[in-house]
């Protein structure tokens, strides 16, 4: 048994080694702000979303009240023309508009906390997508420079390697 893991713990460490070789940083954030990107859209699109429904619940609040208003007047009206029977109807139907306007009041109250919550994911997000294309930049500054210094010593390599042949050939 000892022989099995001994095997299987070279693979994984040889597999593990080679997956850290293919990884490329710079391809990693590219990556990553691009599912960033991604999500952002996401709760872009929620956030509408949620903002179309709190224009529509207080468009409906309106309408409601309106009507609540509307049997009141009527209720006010069949009271002064000694209609109580109608008077109570319309007092009833006021009554449904109200409770439905409540039930709209706390509709909107929890649509404006969804929207909030997502104006502070959006800008959280951003702020993350920010700090993540400042890393990327850097990233790429460094590669940009460590390719550079070893193209250098390279050359360096290279003259120094041709001078000593040039030598060797004089002499």
């Amino acid at each position: 048994m000892g022989i099995f893991t001994r095997v299987r713990d070279i693979i994984s460490s040889n597999l593990n080694t080679m997956l850290e070789k293919a990884e490329d940083p710079e391809k990693l954030v590219k990556l990553m702000i691009r599912e960033m990107e991604d999500t952002l859209v996401e709760i872009k699109a929620s956030c509408a979303g949620a903002m179309a429904a709190k224009k529509k619940i207080q468009r409906d609040m309106s309408e409601v009240n309106e009507r609540s208003t509307a049997w009141a007047d009527k209720a006010q009206m069949a009271v002064d023309k000694g209609r109580e029977d109608l008077a109570r109807e319309a007092l009833l139907e006021k009554r449904r508009y109200t409770d439905r306007a409540t039930s709209l009041e706390e509709e909107l109250e929890q649509v404006e906390g969804l929207v909030a919550q997502y104006q502070a994911d959006i800008q959280q997000l951003e702020e993350k997508m920010a700090m993540a294309r400042e890393k990327q930049r850097l990233l790429v500054q460094r590669h940009v420079r460590a390719s550079g210094k070893i193209r250098a010593e390279r050359n360096v390599r290279r003259f120094d390697s041709s001078d000593a042949m040039a030598r060797f050939d004089t002499f």
